[in-house]
């Protein structure tokens, strides 16, 4: 591990961040403050913990603040890393956390280098993970449409041949064959199939946007081009180096 003369731990939040300092000549981390959670007031601070340049060693959790501040403490000459939150060493009965304590503990096992730090993407991979996300997001609601639909024509006694697939020609062709009795209920089940339709082809154009993502994308993962979009997901998940890809069949 490289030696470094202050390892900070920031305990992040929307709008704030706790500081710590650890010296490397040891002893207890010392509390800096509060500061607001934006690119000019962490400015502020490296100014601060570093008044004549020197390099220091920042570390914060993951989580849902994402990645800006690793890249602006990097991107000043700073070491920084990102680490996994569920790795991070706890004293047995130690249940009592504040945003202060937090940091100062952060400060601390990273001055230790007992912190486990997580794969961090570039602003390209960051984006395709961002639309793989997306397009996870949109087979859920696509899911939930169904569902309400297949629930509703359970209620009415509409069932379709269990021996059958689902969501075929065959399968939307028994839909169109359906009838009800009260006009507002067949309003409903137009309303149901409407949605289901709608969100498959959200699907739809979020793969194709996928598709045209990753044909420029610089660490496209080797795959067959049917299984781009599993290939992707698995590369961006785990993070692996390029040299890690493996052809997926």
């Amino acid at each position: 591990m490289n030696q470094f003369i202050k390892y900070v731990g920031l305990d992040t939040h929307k709008d704030t961040i706790a500081v710590a300092i650890a010296d490397i000549a040891g002893g207890k981390p010392r509390y800096y403050g509060e500061i607001a959670n934006t690119p000019a007031a962490l400015t502020k601070l490296m100014k601060d913990v570093s008044p004549n340049g020197e390099v220091v060693s920042y570390c914060y959790e993951a989580g849902p603040c994402g990645y800006g501040i690793y890249r602006q403490i990097s991107g000043s000459g700073h070491e920084c890393s990102v680490v996994a939150p569920s790795l991070i060493p706890v004293k047995p009965g130690d249940k009592v956390k504040t945003d202060r304590r937090d940091s100062e503990n952060l400060a601390r096992l990273h001055r230790a280098g007992e912190l486990t730090p997580v794969w961090v993407p570039d602003q390209e991979q960051e984006a395709i993970r961002d639309l793989t996300r997306a397009r996870e997001d949109m087979k859920h609601l696509e899911r939930q449409a169904r569902q309400r639909l297949c629930a509703f024509l359970l209620r009415h006694g509409h069932r379709y041949d269990s021996g059958k697939s689902k969501w075929t020609q065959a399968y939307w062709r028994w839909l169109e064959r359906i009838q009800f009795s009260h006009r507002v209920q067949h309003t409903v089940f137009h309303e149901y199939i409407d949605s289901v339709k709608q969100q498959q082809q959200r699907v739809a154009d979020m793969e194709q946007t996928m598709h045209e993502a990753l044909a420029d994308w610089t660490l496209a993962p080797v795959a067959p081009c049917g299984r781009l979009v599993a290939a992707s997901n698995i590369y961006l998940e785990v993070g692996q180096n390029e040299s890690k890809i493996y052809t997926i069949v």
